[in-house]
């Protein structure tokens, strides 16, 4: 149990490292354009095949951390990015460039890969994603303010992302064989257990594929969208960038605080029904207030649905594979993004792309929802609860004054019961059984 508030700490770092390749996309892809003279699905494509060789990594990895050790296979994942994003600065040729950013991702998703397993194993797996993408905003948030003002050219990004991992590198000697992911119950750690849930694993890993997919091709372009449709700065872009990311500050510490209150289906059908919303107001931004307007609110929902999908994945299985698997989906749509979202802006466009993006959404949150509501994560309803607890649990439920904490709660999560075989030797004699009556002593 004190395990793992300490190891919580190395997690979430490495957390931050892992994804703050994705969340500094638009500069990544904005600066290898202007900076190497690629045209923007050329520098697209060169942020898809970074954020491909990261989710290799998280589907190359998934059932292997535990094998490999969690401090190897991060130091691993950490040189890595260090290796790559580092070399990817120094030089200004095309092919080594892009051979640093699929070294460099691929060290990305190995250190996501340790973490989404560590994350997974803690208690409340919802409150450490969360505090993971508090960590990430913030982070990408400061840099956004940051590199704008230290000179132009690509290899500043990939610099940052380098020295992130060295921050990183000194916390990975809390994480043992074993000991970064808190205990796991014996039989949940054999070699051959199957996957639990599949059914509802693989539904939530093709949705987020595309939930992600959707986002990110926005997210990619959404640069030269505030540089070229809108008419502002760079300076001033970043700007509105370091906001967004500062808001959506705002809602994940609200998504921590509301918790499981409202279950995981109300945040996640309704959050990307919002979030589809502000992708039509960003791609067809015109003006700072409504490009502003649409980066803002859609950065405020979108690491709030995250958080929940990302806690989703992990109740699925506690050894965590579900979590990397579903993590490693988000990476590969992540991956299709850039490419997906400059080849829709030069066919319809950038509000054409938009109507495209927000119909993909839409039709994603629905199989997201569904399985939030078919899983661990359904909130309770008065049905559920007389179904489980019988008359006394909703007598007790539908009273004015307080239930006992046994009585489980709207928006509680609900608890699975595991069946226990009880071998029966012998028939037992009726006869030895009576009534129970309250006994006479007046």
């Amino acid at each position: 149990m004190s395990s793992r508030p300490r190891a919580l700490g190395p997690l979430v770092a490495l957390f931050t490292a892992g994804y703050l390749a994705p969340y500094l996309l638009p500069t990544v892809v904005g600066r290898l354009s202007a900076g190497l003279g690629l045209t923007p699905a050329q520098a697209g494509l060169v942020g898809s095949v970074l954020l491909l060789a990261s989710a290799s990594a998280g589907f190359t990895l998934a059932s292997r951390v535990e094998r490999i050790g969690p401090r190897r296979a991060a130091r691993f994942g950490l040189g890595a990015m260090i290796l790559g994003y580092g070399s990817a600065a120094l030089t200004a040729s095309v092919p080594l460039v892009v051979g640093g950013a699929v070294v460099g991702g691929f060290g990305s998703g190995t250190a996501l890969a340790v973490a989404a397993a560590g994350i997974a194993a803690q208690r409340d797996p919802h409150r450490a994603s969360t505090l993971g993408l508090l960590t990430v905003s913030a982070t990408a948030g400061a840099l956004y303010l940051t590199l704008p003002h230290l000179g132009g050219g690509h290899g500043l990004p990939f610099a940052s992302i380098a020295v992130a991992a060295a921050l990183v590198w000194p916390l990975t000697g809390a994480l043992g064989s074993g000991a970064g992911h808190g205990p796991v119950p014996t039989p949940s750690r054999g070699e051959g257990t199957p996957l639990p849930h599949r059914r509802s694993g693989l539904v939530l890993a093709a949705a987020i594929l595309c939930w992600s997919m959707a986002q990110n091709a926005l997210w990619g372009v959404s640069g030269r969208i505030g540089l070229t449709q809108a008419g502002l700065s760079e300076v001033t872009v970043g700007a509105v960038f370091a906001v967004a990311l500062g808001a959506g500050l705002a809602g994940v510490t609200a998504a921590g605080a509301l918790g499981s209150r409202l279950g995981r289906a109300a945040p996640i059908g309704a959050g990307t029904a919002i979030i589809a919303v502000c992708v039509l107001v960003s791609s067809g931004a015109e003006s700072l207030p409504a490009f502003a307007a649409g980066e803002i609110l859609w950065n405020v929902f979108y690491p709030v649905v995250l958080s929940y999908l990302l806690g989703l994945a992990a109740s699925l299985d506690p050894r965590g594979r579900w979590a990397v698997l579903v993590g490693s989906a988000s990476s590969l749509g992540v991956a299709c993004g850039p490419v997906t979202g400059s080849l829709l802006s030069e066919q319809a466009g950038y509000p054409g792309m938009g109507v495209v993006l927000c119909a993909l959404l839409l039709l994603a949150a629905a199989p997201m929802t569904a399985v939030a509501l078919h899983t661990s994560g359904r909130p309770l309803v008065p049905g559920s609860i007389r179904r489980r607890g019988g008359a006394p649990a909703a007598v007790l439920a539908g009273t004015t004054g307080s239930t006992p904490g046994l009585v489980p709660q709207m928006g509680a999560p609900e608890q699975e019961i595991a069946e226990i075989p009880v071998p029966a030797r012998r028939r037992a004699d009726r006869r030895a059984f009576g009534l129970a009556r309250p006994s006479d002593r007046g």
